[in-house]
């Protein structure tokens, strides 16, 4: 599965490359480089990110599904008890 991501997001990612080149290595990197490099990574390790995210989703999913019965649980067999506190 392709990751892609809007065009406006894009071009800050390749800026954000750019930068970071900028500051933090001994040469800069031109913007088709950031370009290719950003399409490496959203390639080769986006799957990884989703994954971990759909997965994070799950357990969070899970996790509601199980306090279902906690937050909507009605007792049961309740008529007599009204008319029993009365006595």
């Amino acid at each position: 599965m392709a990751i892609d991501i809007p065009k406006d997001a894009r071009t800050q990612a390749i800026s954000s490359i750019e930068r970071y080149f900028r500051e933090n290595m001994d040469e800069p990197i031109g913007n088709m480089a950031a370009g290719a490099l950003l399409g490496f990574f959203l390639e080769e390790l986006g799957p990884l990110v989703y994954n971990k995210a759909v997965a994070d989703v799950q357990d969070r999913l899970q996790a509601r599904v199980m306090e279902v019965d906690v937050e909507v649980h009605e007792p049961e067999f309740t008529y007599w008890r009204k008319f029993d506190r009365k006595r």
